[in-house]
């Protein structure tokens, strides 16, 4: 009888941790495979190219965010300046510093970043840090002790729990820097060490970029919303939204992604931009996994003339699974005469669009369905001549670094990577 009431209950503990298991994978899927309201699934007609007056007023009105003049830009093309920076202006911050990021690990960027922050918030600056709980797992106990311990507002974004399972993978992966709500930093590069050693000693290839103008106070207002979803407090006052005068000449729109309440912005509008491209669209972004109507748009424009360019990483990637996925969706977009590149000094991270040598889209979105409805995204949206056509020559450099695939190259690749490549497409959709 012993041995049959030991065996019962090691059968009722087996299943129920079964069970468990189950309802943890599943609604990951469910809830990563439905989104809460209906995509755009529909060839997009675009009346206006970004060339166009009207172009601005329909952007604004479809993504539900105007188009703000009056701002200066600079680009910052390696991990070093862009963490010295970075940190100069937190040194610098007199009432406020609000920070977002998907990774924060490393003695030798997440460790100045650390003592920086908590410097400040010893001397009175308000601090409010926003980290991924994944994405900083690799944090140290005295890291964030450090912060904490000085007096810095530190939220681990999604931390598990048993009751939100469910959102488990859905992380923020914003890489957001505002100080005392004049000074922004948006783009590709998270605060961690994979940025600091050169492309071709294993650090990332990435792109920053350090904002003034009246822009700062839109994306200073992104940030308040997952810090309001994360808190439950409001950030208020002059020292987060002081008045701004205008730095420049500059054009720019804050676009957002929120899956939790179905907004994928950020997706329809790169469809929307394929559409009213007229001359030329270069792509360079890190993972690459396009849906179907974004492989018919992409399609669509290449077939009707436009220069279609897309630059993604090569041999060198640092997940090699989603590179085999990302190749068996080449096909048709390479039949059509769409050019596709593979970097190869190093992990190309970047995360670029550029539409007709003038309208660009930078941040923190990539090309895939993570970045469209899984994660919390925030990009930049700029229209300005000059700053299109330094990009523009910044990733011609990038090509010539790079590797063609032509179709037949593609047709070619071995047999293996084409298995690998289908398994994973699979599971492409929940990536």
């Amino acid at each position: 009888m012993k041995i049959i009431f030991q065996i019962s209950l090691r059968m009722i503990i087996v299943s129920v941790i079964g069970l468990l298991v189950l309802y943890l994978f599943g609604s990951i899927i469910f809830f990563n495979a439905t989104p809460k309201d209906k995509r755009v699934t529909e060839p997009i007609i675009a009346h206006y190219s970004p060339g166009d007056d009207d172009f601005m007023r329909e952007t604004g009105v479809l993504m539900g965010s105007s188009w703000v003049s009056g701002n200066s830009i600079e680009v910052i093309d390696n991990g070093v300046d862009i963490f010295e920076s970075m940190l100069e202006d937190i040194r610098n911050a007199e009432v406020s510093i609000t920070k977002e990021t998907y990774n924060f690990w490393g003695e030798d960027v997440a460790g100045p970043f650390s003592e920086a922050l908590s410097d400040a918030a010893a001397r009175g600056v308000r601090v409010h840090f926003i980290m991924d709980f994944v994405g900083s797992r690799l944090a140290t106990s005295d890291q964030l002790n450090m912060m904490k311990d000085a007096g810095v507002q530190l939220v681990r974004w999604r931390k598990p729990a048993w009751y939100q399972l469910s959102r488990l993978n859905h992380r923020t992966h914003r890489k957001l820097l505002m100080v005392d709500g004049k000074v922004a930093y948006i783009g590709g590069a998270n605060t961690a060490d994979d940025w600091l050693p050169p492309v071709d000693e294993g650090g990332y290839k990435d792109y920053h970029y350090r904002v003034t103008g009246p822009i700062v106070q839109e994306l200073q207002g992104a940030f308040s919303l997952n810090w309001v979803a994360s808190t439950g407090r409001l950030l208020t006052g002059e020292q987060y939204y002081p008045a701004i005068d205008t730095t420049g000449e500059v054009l720019m729109q804050v676009a957002s992604s929120n899956p939790r309440e179905g907004r994928m912005k950020i997706r329809k509008n790169k469809l929307y931009l394929i559409s009213s491209a007229r001359e030329t669209i270069r792509l360079g972004y890190a993972y690459f996994f396009p849906d179907h109507s974004i492989i018919d748009a992409l399609v669509d424009a290449a077939e009707r003339g436009v220069l279609v360019q897309i630059l993604t990483p090569g041999e060198k990637m640092d997940q090699a699974y989603l590179r085999y996925a990302s190749h068996n969706r080449w096909g048709d977009i390479l039949k059509a005469g769409v050019e596709m590149y593979e970097y190869r000094p190093g992990m190309y991270h970047a995360k670029l669009m550029i539409v007709d040598d003038l309208y660009l889209s930078v941040g923190s979105s990539n090309f895939d369905n993570r970045s469209f409805r899984i994660n919390d995204e925030t990009n930049l949206n700029i229209i300005d001549r000059e700053l299109a056509a330094l990009m523009v020559q910044t990733y011609l450099n990038d090509l010539e670094m790079s590797e063609r695939i032509t179709l037949q190259k593609w047709e070619n690749r071995p047999a293996w990577q084409k298995v690998a490549g289908w398994v994973t497409q699979i599971i492409g959709p929940h990536l």
